[in-house]
């Protein structure tokens, strides 16, 4: 079972892995960035914008504040919109870092006991109610954005560039 710490632990972990992958995707030109790879959404830009997304619908399940569909100017949209989310990364970083610092403060609210009950939502994709374990929805959210990242992470090689460490022993104790 896991519980607040483990939910800490990969907040800060999410953090750093974006803010590394920011510095590598700010060297690239935005026709690097949105050039069509193959990959399920597209580009570098349009998966790094779903992964945003992802974690973006998801912190209104676990904190109760806005998703992206919130804001009068939000292209939030569904899973298929969501490559659209931010138009290039002068959109993208802000919003990347408000995100991250949200999944942080929610992270620092959970408590060192396991985390048990149930956590149930509305899911546009089923269009049905979804109820799961609570456990199992943090470890999907936190999976979620490792294997996007690590999607990322090929595109970011096979376009010639270096790609952030992503080992999680490496990860400074400061993030």
């Amino acid at each position: 079972m896991i519980t607040g710490a483990y939910a800490r632990r990969m907040a800060r972990y999410n953090r750093w892995q974006n803010s590394q992958l920011a510095d590598f995707l700010q060297e690239l030109s935005p026709e690097e960035l949105t050039r069509e790879r193959g990959a399920f959404f597209g580009s570098i830009l349009g998966t790094a914008n779903h992964l945003l997304w992802g974690d973006w619908s998801w912190m209104p399940r676990f904190d109760a504040g806005p998703g992206p569909d919130s804001p009068p100017d939000s292209k939030g949209g569904g899973i298929h919109e969501s490559v659209h989310l931010c138009p290039d990364l002068d959109h993208w970083l802000p919003l990347r870092e408000t995100i991250d610092a949200r999944i942080g403060a929610w992270a620092d609210t959970l408590g060192d006991d396991p985390i048990t009950g149930a956590l149930t939502w509305y899911s546009e994709g089923k269009e049905k109610n979804i109820s799961m374990p609570y456990a199992e929805c943090v470890i999907g959210f936190f999976n979620h954005q490792t294997h996007h990242r690590g999607q990322i992470h090929k595109m970011l090689t096979e376009a010639g560039s270096e790609a952030p460490v992503s080992d999680l022993v490496f990860m400074p104790q400061e993030v």
